[in-house]
């Protein structure tokens, strides 16, 4: 059985912002030389979402608009979180979202549905950040 790792990183310049990482994942699946087994990719920061959805520009600033309905950043006096960090938003919004997200490898490629994606959500960027891309099989 084969092992790969790889970290992707992120310095994104607002404070929330979604990122298609597909191809860097395609990208390490093909570098790690496996051809049927399992990629893990998940966000190494507690602020920070993996997920797999369709890049559809209307969807992404729908999940903006919904995850500011479920947890706003402001006022920040609304959270017990935010006399450490003004971030308690970003650790809730990450819990809805999730953390990781595992996927088939088939034939050496990713084994996604017709629309399938994936990205990487930060929520409390403006410093660096990472995910790890975890390959598993033979």
């Amino acid at each position: 059985m084969k092992s790969y790792r790889k970290e992707l990183h992120f310095h994104l310049p607002e404070r929330r912002g979604l990122v298609n990482i597909t191809s860097q994942v395609r990208a390490a699946v093909s570098d790690s030389g496996v051809t049927e087994g399992l990629v893990l990719v998940n966000a190494m920061n507690i602020t920070a979402s993996v997920f797999i959805n369709d890049d559809e520009p209307g969807l992404h600033r729908d999940y903006e608009a919904w995850l500011e309905t479920l947890a706003p950043e402001k006022p920040y006096s609304r959270y017990h979180h935010n006399g450490f960090e003004d971030n308690a938003d970003a650790h809730l919004k990450r819990t809805v979202m999730g953390r990781e997200v595992v996927v088939a490898i088939t034939n050496g490629k990713l084994d996604f549905g017709t629309w399938e994606q994936i990205f990487y959500y930060e929520f409390d960027g403006k410093r660096d950040k990472h995910a790890l891309i975890k390959i598993i099989g033979d």
